[in-house]
């Protein structure tokens, strides 16, 4: 399985981005990831953003159906084990994506009832990837 995270603006703090990197670099030990940042949701640069017709997007949404650690990994595993080829996370910057975009999403997600800043958010949605292929593999991370 290929996930993708779709980022709408730069991460810019030199720390956030570090932990990114470490969690794909973890990420990737069980699946192909692809980190993509577009500098904004306009057309031009949506259309950097090539979907592949048997992708699987997720909108990260404050009013998006939430998961324990435990039922992310279940969920992910499941998508996994049904053959599915591209996984995509769509993660917004204060303005959220365009409502065309939103529209196609599969499923939206919350991460957490609580704002976050959107560095941050993406830090905690590739850290909960990784926990949840650790929970899946049975690796002793997640205790």
């Amino acid at each position: 399985m290929k996930i993708r995270i779709v980022m709408l603006g730069k991460t810019r703090r030199g720390e956030v981005r570090a932990l990114l990197e470490d969690y794909a670099a973890r990420i990737r030990r069980h699946a192909e990831i692809e980190l993509l940042e577009l500098r904004d949701g306009s057309s031009a640069e949506m259309r950097k953003f090539k979907l592949g017709a048997a992708a699987r997007l997720v909108l990260l949404d404050d009013a998006g159906k939430q998961f324990t650690s435990a039922q992310f990994a279940r969920w992910l595993g499941d998508l996994r084990d049904r053959g599915t080829r591209e996984l995509v996370f769509l993660c917004g910057d204060a303005e959220g994506f365009p409502e065309a975009v939103r529209k196609q999403a599969a499923m939206k997600l919350s991460l957490t009832p609580l704002t976050l800043s959107h560095e941050l958010t993406r830090v905690l949605l590739v850290e909960q990837v990784y926990r949840a292929f650790a929970i899946l593999a049975g690796h002793p991370y997640p205790k």
